[in-house]
């Protein structure tokens, strides 16, 4: 039985020096491999749940496959000391992975581990699309929605999110993970298997920005990354490569733009004008 995404444990709290007995809510964290043609790619430990939407965008994100219909079959089998997403792929894709073929073991902490070279660390990201233009009102709006979409970190106040965010359909996908790059993963793959227009919207992270999450942006083909908190020197980097307008240090009182600000432009005084009249 595939394990819950989260579970009551007993702890005893301190407060003003005296302790009392109860319960926390904590995530759940499991193994959960990825096989392609019965071959391991990746282990990853990650939150139990939207495991399709993982296995369809760890995929994409990582270049095994470019379209969900290249996965023929997916099959979740629970093992004895975690999850595997068995897949099986078209018959092109098969033999390119197989030369390609390289392994490796992620942590939630991590999203480069077990990398065979520097090269692939920094890889150079595919240039991402125009996409649409959004003013400072908006880059507000989406921020302030997010953290309503995370009923699991509202439970155990441990786990991160990934969400995408346009002008026309507000919030259309948030996903959580204990890892910040699964729950990327995970939104990627909802946002395929609906068949979302990823240069339309924005994506919102709740974590910083480590240069793998800019990386699988670019996979995804998001033009504007939004985060609660800062990116790294070289997520900038490489954020300037790929053509993402990247945004941090988003709250309540604005924000920071750190590449590609092109992308956003200031209010329009008339509709700022209409609004304050209606």
């Amino acid at each position: 039985m595939i394990p819950t995404p989260s579970v009551p444990v007993r702890r005893t709290a301190w407060r003003d020096g005296r302790p009392s007995a109860g319960e926390r809510v904590l995530p759940e964290e499991v193994p959960v491999a990825f096989t392609y043609g019965r071959t391991t790619y990746a282990v990853m430990l990650a939150s139990p749940a939207d495991l399709v939407d993982f296995a369809v965008g760890f995929s994409l994100t990582e270049g095994v496959v470019s379209s969900p219909a290249e996965i023929e079959e997916l099959e979740i089998v629970e093992q004895e000391q975690g999850i595997e997403l068995r897949m099986s792929l078209l018959p092109e894709r098969e033999a390119a992975l197989t030369a390609r073929r390289r392994h490796l073991a992620g942590v939630s902490g991590c999203g480069l581990c077990g990398i065979e070279s520097l090269a692939e660390a920094v890889r150079t990201p595919p240039p991402v699309p125009r996409g649409n233009f959004f003013n400072s009102d908006q880059i507000a709006a989406a921020i302030a929605e997010l953290p309503a979409a995370q009923p699991m970190n509202r439970a155990t106040y441990a786990v991160h999110a990934a969400a995408f965010w346009t002008a026309t359909d507000r919030l259309v996908a948030c996903a959580e993970d204990v890892g910040r790059h699964n729950a990327l993963d995970k939104l990627t793959g909802a946002m395929a298997r609906m068949g979302a227009d990823p240069g339309a919207g924005i994506l919102l992270l709740s974590s910083r920005v480590s240069v793998e999450m800019v990386q699988k942006c670019a996979m995804t083909g998001i033009p504007v990354l939004v985060a609660v908190s800062s990116p790294t020197a070289l997520a900038v980097r490489v954020a300037e490569m790929a053509g993402i307008t990247l945004i941090g240090i988003a709250r309540d009182d604005g924000y920071e733009v750190f590449t590609d600000p092109g992308r956003i432009r200031p209010v329009d005084p008339l509709e700022e004008k209409v609004r304050h009249v209606a």
